[in-house]
């Protein structure tokens, strides 16, 4: 899966620990998340597109792999 995260970051021009303080997870986490290390739950994608006011599919969408 591939994310847009950092982009969507880069446009609210929040950092990685206002964004995980936002949604009540660690930075570590959104690193993880970031880098595709670590596939967000449903609940924590939807609190990111909330935070950034798009659709959860503008922040992420499968990979052919997936």
């Amino acid at each position: 899966m591939k994310n847009r995260i950092k982009v969507a970051r880069a446009e609210r021009d929040f950092s990685q620990a206002d964004l995980a303080e936002r949604i009540g997870v660690s930075r570590q986490t959104i690193n993880s998340i970031e880098t595709g290390r670590y596939v967000p739950s449903t609940v924590l994608a939807l609190k990111m597109a909330a935070v950034f006011e798009k659709p959860v599919e503008q922040l992420f969408q499968l990979e052919e792999t997936d």
